[in-house]
């Protein structure tokens, strides 16, 4: 299992509450990480209240994911990397969450044509983690 934490905003760790949503296909696991069976859980870590928003990955629901993007830090996406069969549509999804307009190029045309790579202040990073083993997930909100 798989996590891509995005950093929406750099004003992320200077906040003393913090909204997260977390996104993926369904069943990718992402309730799993939170130990719950609830859509919206407060979680404490390092003295930062995160609001974490679970929605669900059904192929109905998935175009209403940006309804929630306003007023949120972050966004975690979870991709079940031992589900080979639905890595595509997975991916498929995460750059749809990343474009604006229907037709817009994907995310590694955008990254190199704007140089993303040189701007300190808008950051992501991928993290191998385990929810059942419990690994990978604190390295995340640590980033």
């Amino acid at each position: 299992m798989g996590i891509v934490f995005t950093r929406l905003f750099p004003s992320l760790f200077g906040n003393k509450e913090a909204r997260i949503l977390v996104l993926g296909l369904d069943n990718a696991g992402k309730t799993t990480i939170l130990s719950i069976g609830f859509n919206v859980e407060t979680v404490q870590y390092n003295n930062i209240k995160f609001q974490v928003w679970d929605l669900g990955g059904q192929t109905s629901i998935r175009p209403y994911w940006r309804c929630y993007f306003p007023n949120t830090q972050a966004i975690i996406y979870v991709v079940d990397s031992s589900d080979t069969d639905r890595l595509v549509i997975a991916k498929d999804e995460f750059h749809a969450i990343l474009e604006d307009l229907p037709g817009a190029v994907d995310a590694a045309v955008v990254t190199e044509a704007l140089e993303l790579h040189k701007i300190k202040n808008r950051q992501w990073a991928i993290f191998k983690t385990s929810a059942i083993k419990g690994e990978g997930l604190f390295e995340g909100l640590d980033w």
